[in-house]
């Protein structure tokens, strides 16, 4: 039989690259890695969500641990840039420490305003509920409740993002993107929802598998807003 000339011949598949795995792996320890490190970063937090049974029933004790979830958003954060920035080299760990310890000057009082806000917000939901306007000022505050978690973690990936920028000029920046780009913030709260659910359902489970991947859409979808508002500035 004649034989086909190489030109001719049916290519095959080579099947995924090296650098194909390496960026899959890459992905999958830094989430792993990254769950390990929100733990430790918040574990009176996680711990106590393991203990007490119901803790919708003290929402306030929990509502003033979460304080410092701010500074560990920032380190996971930065995780997630250094998979970009870094090229090949993935040290989730380093980057996290080197994040958490950068942003905390800026992150820490987003996290102690936003608790606050928050705080005062939850008060006033459990006295409004008897009053009779409570079907118009309960809307009213869980709207206020849900635009400060989504300035405050937007702000946060901003404080990570732009280093030298002072934390007014982020806040007013994370203000117009939360406006002009609402569609991502209800993303956002989705998926921070979906966090939290699954950290007060299953404490163990839901922080040792669902924040890291998740917050990397989180992420993903910051820094896509903050990247076009500089192109487009």
């Amino acid at each position: 039989m004649r034989e086909q000339p190489a030109s001719e011949q049916p290519r095959r598949w080579a099947g995924p690259g090296f650098e194909t795995f390496g960026s899959v792996f890459g992905f999958i320890y830094t989430f792993l890695a990254g769950n390990v490190l929100l733990a430790a970063a918040n574990a009176p937090l996680v711990l106590c969500l393991a203990l007490v049974a119901d803790p919708a029933a003290a929402w306030p004790f929990f509502l003033a641990l979460t304080v410092t979830v701010a500074p560990s958003l920032a380190g996971i954060f930065a995780a997630f840039r250094s998979l970009n920035d870094d090229g090949g080299a993935v040290k989730p760990v380093a980057a996290f420490l080197r994040g958490y310890q950068r942003s905390f000057r800026q992150a820490a009082p987003l996290g102690v305003g936003a608790v606050a806000v928050l705080m005062f917000l939850g008060v006033d939901l459990v006295i409004v509920q008897a009053m009779p306007a409570a079907a118009v000022l309960v809307p009213l505050i869980v709207v206020a409740a849900v635009v400060t978690v989504s300035l405050t973690v937007t702000a946060i990936a901003g404080v990570v993002l732009l280093p030298e920028a002072g934390l007014k000029s982020i806040l007013k920046a994370s203000v117009y993107l939360a406006v002009q780009r609402w569609y991502l913030s209800v993303a956002m709260l989705i998926l921070l929802g979906i966090i939290v659910s699954a950290a007060v359902l299953q404490p163990v489970l839901g922080v040792a598998l669902a924040p890291a991947p998740l917050l990397f859409v989180v992420w993903s979808n910051a820094s896509y807003s903050f990247h076009t508002a500089l192109h487009s500035a």
